[in-house]
């Protein structure tokens, strides 16, 4: 039976470049060629989403594929000699029984990182669109103001909750530039040996005749980002002189489409009928829908999501 997974993994990006600039101010016109002088590292780099940043940036990899873990302190400590950490790595499960692992990888890997970042080096944080619950459907387009107190979230996005606040921190006490963003549904093209997004899955299993079970009928309604859009996010605040600040991260109004909208269209695309199998519902959805408002990001990094759904999802095909 095919089941789309209820989240994907994590990388760390680290760049370094031989240009130096301060917190509070834009970084030279020339940065805004990326390959001028760069040298990238993605932690990660072999995950689901870590191997497309990887390849947007022409960076190496530094993840558990290569021995190397933000749990481990001294291998950590590697962020001292880089001006720009990107940091997605996470233990990203749902299920209450792995909260301790959640907890571990989530806050201390992420502190670990910290602890050692450069003055006037710039720390990208990946949170998630789901640490605020169910209070997320008391908004049509969701800003960063929305309540995040418990309602039932899991061990993961209080995890993410947490090491927030570790950023906020670390940022100010050590003096570097921090982004946290606070990611709606990111997805790319399958990568071996990682599970995809729920996007690339319904991509997945139209393509193979696989029955899909949806929750619902599908109805319910989420703002989907290509991950190079994501990469452009991040070198969007790089390249601004945003010092500290949160975003909510997605495709926004113009990307929001039904689950079972995303799953017609692939259809459509390669002229086949889906399989969906109605006899096994997933459960109801927490929040029931979800889009992302674009307005700061969009205001203060001049960034928007530039893939529309169905181009991204031909380059899922």
């Amino acid at each position: 039976m095919s089941e789309p997974p209820a989240v994907a993994g994590g990388l760390i990006l680290f760049i370094r470049r031989d240009l130096s600039w301060k917190g509070n101010r834009p970084l030279p016109q020339a940065v805004s060629d990326w390959r001028y002088n760069l040298k990238l590292l993605v932690t990660g780099g072999s995950g689901y989403l870590g191997t497309h940043v990887r390849h947007f940036f022409n960076a190496d990899d530094l993840s558990r594929r290569s021995n190397l873990d933000v749990l481990n302190p001294d291998e950590a400590a590697m962020v001292a000699h880089y001006e720009v950490v990107i940091h997605l790595a996470a233990y990203s499960s749902k299920n209450p029984a792995d909260a301790d692992n959640c907890f571990r990888t989530n806050v201390e890997g992420t502190t670990n990182l910290l602890r050692r970042m450069p003055p006037n080096s710039v720390f990208i944080f990946a949170s998630s669109k789901d640490v605020y619950g169910a209070h997320a459907d008391d908004y049509t387009e969701v800003p960063e103001s929305c309540g995040t107190e418990f309602s039932g979230q899991s061990p993961l996005e209080w995890s993410k909750l947490i090491a927030e606040r570790y950023v906020e921190y670390y940022a100010a006490q050590r003096n570097f530039r921090a982004c946290i963003f606070r990611l709606s549904n990111v997805y790319a093209r399958p990568s071996e040996g990682n599970e995809s997004g729920f996007v690339t899955h319904y991509v997945e299993s139209v393509k193979r005749g696989q029955p899909i079970r949806l929750p619902l009928e599908g109805r319910p309604v989420r703002d989907i980002l290509h991950v190079d859009d994501f990469s452009r996010a991040c070198r969007a605040f790089i390249d601004s002189a945003v010092t500290r600040r949160l975003y909510n991260l997605g495709g926004g109004r113009d990307n929001a489409t039904s689950l079972r909208e995303i799953i017609d269209k692939v259809a459509e695309i390669i002229q086949c009928s889906p399989v969906i199998d109605e006899n096994a519902p997933l459960p109801t959805p927490v929040p029931l829908n979800y889009i992302s408002d674009l307005t700061r990001v969009r205001e203060e990094l001049g960034w928007q999501p530039q893939i529309g759904i169905e181009e991204g999802l031909k380059r899922l095909i």
